[in-house]
């Protein structure tokens, strides 16, 4: 785990190295590329999965970070980009608020997040901001509210036309209590499953699960990034797997680590744009 020096001196690090750019690109990191929204389409194939899953769409947003230079009217934005997809399958892959026990709280961001709409649920974890001591009630209180179901060391079951699939979520690794026996006790080992999980380098100990796909985020894709060099820093648990894609264990755990809306503690992104992922399915059983 990176220590607190270690980690200022990584972001006064990145820090300089943008104002150390021209003053035209140092204007596109901080007020141009952090609004152009990547949509980053994937397809999942799986001998695991019946036919009946072909063309089921999940969309995966994470690390909104509202308050902290990403506002309500661009959450309310987002909405409506990701309705525009069409998505069976929400998912939320935690930090919805930079700092939950400040935040004003009121009902807009609640009426916002209700909008969205996926026929088989809208489901979301814990990530580290919106945990410990920093509001684990209040976020729970608005995910709920919005239509959102929490899964905190827990799985449900996904269905269509009878066929099925599993949706699990961990606890945040850094701020909860993440337990994977809990969270797939009694879930079915035979069937395809999808593991939430904030932090992406817990794939290391997903890889032992019965688990196909995990979907993260917390990296933020490092925000800033330069050619030949790649990201300036990513926060612990998000340390070996950054961004994009990744096999794990002889190709036996795909993790998608997803670079996130907002930004936190430096407002800039350079050649990392925020994104959402759309994942279709292809069964092939």
């Amino acid at each position: 785990m990176m220590n607190r020096r270690s980690f200022l001196k990584k972001a006064l690090g990145s820090l300089l190295a943008l104002l150390g750019l021209s003053g035209g690109t140092y204007y596109y990191a901080k007020e141009i590329e952090p609004v152009l929204l990547h949509i980053n389409k994937n397809k999942i194939v799986s001998d695991k999965l019946s036919q009946a899953f072909t063309n089921f769409k999940i969309v995966q947003f994470s690390d909104t970070h509202i308050g902290f230079h990403y506002t309500l009217e661009q959450l309310n934005e987002l909405v409506s980009k990701i309705n525009g997809l069409n998505p069976d399958l929400l998912v939320f892959t935690g930090d919805l608020v930079d700092k939950p026990h400040t935040y004003h709280w009121n009902e807009t961001i609640i009426q916002t997040l209700a909008k969205l709409h996926a026929p088989h649920g809208k489901y979301w974890i814990y990530g580290n901001h919106d945990h410990g001591g920093y509001g684990t009630e209040v976020v729970l209180e608005v995910m709920e509210n919005a239509g959102f179901t929490l899964l905190q060391n827990s799985h449900t079951t996904i269905d269509v036309k009878g066929n099925k699939m599993v949706l699990a979520g961990i606890d945040d690794v850094m701020l909860g209590k993440p337990n994977m026996d809990t969270t797939l006790h009694q879930a079915n080992p035979d069937l395809f499953t999808i593991l939430l999980a904030h932090e992406p380098d817990y794939a290391d100990t997903v890889v032992h699960y019965p688990v196909d796909v995990q979907l993260s985020g917390h990296s933020h894709g490092g925000q800033v990034r330069f050619p030949f060099i790649g990201h300036l820093y990513t926060p612990s648990y998000a340390e070996k797997y950054v961004q994009g894609k990744y096999w794990i264990g002889q190709d036996k755990l795909l993790l998608y680590v997803n670079s996130g809306i907002g930004t936190t503690r430096l407002p800039y992104r350079f050649l990392c744009k925020p994104e959402i992922h759309l994942y279709t399915l292809e069964g092939q059983r």
